[in-house]
């Protein structure tokens, strides 16, 4: 599965602006670069300072709109994520996601294995699939590497001993 380019990802959407009558403004032209060009699933307010970084003018809720808007046309995502904030993507075509359960960090899992799962049936709930993205939670190797390192060196980390009343008071 190809990554769609940035340039294809705008042409996209200029071409869904057109069919809705909406204009490709600047400001939509640029929290689409701003999402499409990172890979961490990054919250509103993380794309809010990419954007202004380039047009200090933009409004916090011109951001939020113009991500709802992505999401509602299909160039962009919302992504479940432990954490409370909303997090995008701009990858729409179906991928997977490690997540760290230390640090919240997400990446991308391409592996086709996971993308032609039956769906259940979820008639007795009165809900109806659309899609699906599997989340594998654990640790990243960042937040593994320094406890592998103290175990490595033959430290462990332990909790400091509390004194006894007897040995405070000498």
């Amino acid at each position: 599965m190809r990554r769609r380019s940035l340039a294809d990802r705008i042409e996209e959407f200029e071409k869904l602006c057109r069919q809705k009558g909406l204009p490709l403004t600047v400001q939509r032209r640029a929290v689409l670069k701003a999402l499409a060009q990172r890979s961490d699933h990054p919250t509103a307010d993380q794309i809010l300072e990419d954007v202004v970084a380039c047009l200090p003018g933009v409004s916090r809720a011109t951001v939020y709109r113009v991500l709802e808007a992505l999401v509602e046309f299909g160039v962009a995502r919302k992504v479940c994520h432990p954490g409370s904030a909303v997090r995008f993507e701009a990858e729409t075509q179906r991928h997977h996601h490690l997540v760290c359960l230390k640090c919240n960090r997400m990446i991308d899992l391409r592996d086709s294995r996971f993308d032609s799962l039956p769906f259940p049936d979820p008639s007795r709930h009165g809900f109806t699939l659309s899609d699906y993205s599997i989340q594998f939670r654990g640790t990243c190797p960042k937040c593994s590497k320094p406890a592998a390192d103290d175990r490595r060196r033959g430290r462990t980390q332990r909790p400091a001993a509390q004194a006894s009343p007897e040995q405070e008071a000498s």
